[in-house]
Order: structure tokens, then C-alpha cells, then sequence
């Protein structure tokens, strides 16, 4: 994945921010929306778009389409910096494989450890019981 190409590959559309704001917020279009096309990227390998596929498949549209909105600064440029950053942030997440897991065995010194402390705990509790008068 390179993220210049993948870059190069998104259309931003700017819209008016919604909420209060007074005469600023009526009359400039600050709120940037992102989109971007799975399907149609050069830059994604087709093992990566299956993998985006499933792992964000509540975010994407029918025609698989990821669409994020950013209108937390007043400039539309830092909303398209932002909106830029957290598009590579899901990517990086969703392209994500974790490692796996090697089942590894309890090492001989913890085993007699937990032994020996299993005992002890054992003959406290025999203490602790009235004696045999037998």
C-alpha cells in the first residue's frame, strides 16, 4: 500500500457544516467529505481489498465506497487534513494482520513453584481442622 497513490485516488467534496455557527457557518462551505473506491483503486492489491472488504464492511456503501466527514476545524483545509489522516488511520487498521499466537508450556521452575506453594496452602488448611482424638 502506497499511501501518495491512495492519495492521489481520493475525491473530497466540500459541504456546508451543519449546527450553530451564526452568519460564518450560512455562508462557507467548511465540512469535507471524503470518498473512496475500493473497487476501483490501483494502489490496493486484490488480497487487501477482500481485506477491507470484510473487515469494513458496516462503513462502505453498496458500491463500495468508504465514506468519512470532517468539520471540526473552521478552515476546510485542516477538515481535509484531517479527514486525509484518519482515512490512512482506518486503512492501516483494517490492513492490519495480527501475528500469531505460539502456544508456549509453563517453564519446570514455575511448575515446582506452584507446587510447592499448592502444598503449603494445603497443610495450612490441615492445620486449620480440629485434631483426630481417636
Amino acid at each position: 500500500m502506497n499511501s501518495k497513490n491512495l492519495i492521489s485516488e481520493l475525491k473530497f467534496k466540500a459541504i456546508r457544516s451543519s449546527g450553530a455557527g451564526g452568519q460564518h457557518v450560512n455562508k462557507v462551505s467548511s465540512k469535507v467529505e471524503l470518498s473512496f473506491s475500493i473497487l476501483d483503486s490501483e494502489s490496493l492489491s486484490n488480497t487487501e481489498k477482500e481485506r477491507l472488504f470484510l473487515k469494513l464492511d458496516a462503513r462502505l456503501t453498496k458500491n463500495g465506497v468508504l465514506i468519512l466527514h470532517c468539520d471540526e476545524a473552521r478552515s476546510q483545509h485542516k477538515n481535509k487534513d484531517l479527514v486525509v489522516k484518519r482515512f490512512l488511520d482506518v486503512l492501516k487498521k483494517a490492513l492490519y494482520i495480527p501475528k500469531k499466537r505460539k502456544p508456549t508450556k509453563p517453564s519446570k521452575s514455575s511448575v515446582e513453584k506452584r507446587l510447592k506453594f499448592k502444598k503449603i496452602a494445603a497443610s495450612k488448611k490441615a492445620n486449620r481442622k480440629k485434631p483426630n482424638l481417636d
